[in-house]
């Protein structure tokens, strides 16, 4: 990918995003600028992954082809209100901020700006997230694939219309909490039957993770791969 990617704000998830974009090989170091409020921070990236450290957010909309806006929701709308007019006309502003929706972005940015809203979740962060990707009408088809390429870098991405955001908030964003609810669960059950908590973790996340990797890959109802696993008379 030859275009420049800005990011303003650079927390953990958009961390995520830039650290996959980059191991990807998809765009080089000297292609990407980085602004946060923090110049520790963005000279830490500086040093860990290479970018360039801009001194201000409208720096990042000048020169970024795609801007990832990936500060907290609370000021998503002040961030975008002030960089509009420091964008090129066919800048691509990409918002990972949840509850806003893209109407509420071009209301900022302006209604003939090329928007889209994305909905990663913090398995990214460990190169296993599932993201939803939300383009406004004017995002083109090349747009929306060099999106959905950059979160395919870690995880896995598909397109979304907007009125499926909210399910998608409860089936991907916020599930991985009860999954750790559910693993530390069964892990404290095996720690009362004696077993090491360090390893009835182990046994339980990667039980859940191979459950999983056995819908994605095998096509099977899950309820069809739940009765593989029981039997009458048996321990489950």
């Amino acid at each position: 990918m030859e275009k420049k990617i800005g990011f303003i704000g650079c927390g953990n998830m958009g961390k995520a995003i830039l650290g996959g974009l980059i191991a990807s090989g998809q765009v080089l170091p000297g292609q990407i600028w980085v602004y946060t409020p923090s110049p520790d921070k963005v000279a830490a990236l500086h040093d860990q992954f290479g970018i360039n450290a801009a001194e201000s957010a409208q720096e990042v909309a000048q020169i970024a082809d795609i801007i990832f806006a990936a500060v907290k929701p609370g000021i998503m709308i002040k961030v975008l209100s002030e960089i509009t007019s420091s964008l090129n006309k066919d800048s691509l502003v990409v918002s990972i901020a949840a509850g806003i929706t893209l109407d509420q972005l071009a209301r900022a940015l302006g209604h003939d700006r090329k928007i889209i809203r994305a909905m990663p979740n913090t398995p990214a962060l460990v190169n296993a997230g599932m993201t939803s990707v939300t383009p406004n009408a004017l995002v083109t088809p090349e747009d929306t694939a060099d999106v959905l390429n950059i979160f395919r870098c870690f995880g896995e991405a598909e397109v979304i219309a907007e009125p499926m955001i909210h399910p998608v908030v409860g089936v991907s964003g916020s599930s991985p909490a009860y999954v750790f609810m559910f693993i530390e669960a069964m892990a404290d059950a095996a720690v009362l039957g004696g077993m090491p908590r360090a390893q009835a973790y182990k046994f339980a996340a990667q039980a859940v993770m191979g459950s999983a990797k056995m819908v994605l890959e095998t096509g099977e109802h899950p309820g069809a791969l739940k009765d593989m696993v029981c039997s009458p008379g048996g321990t489950t």
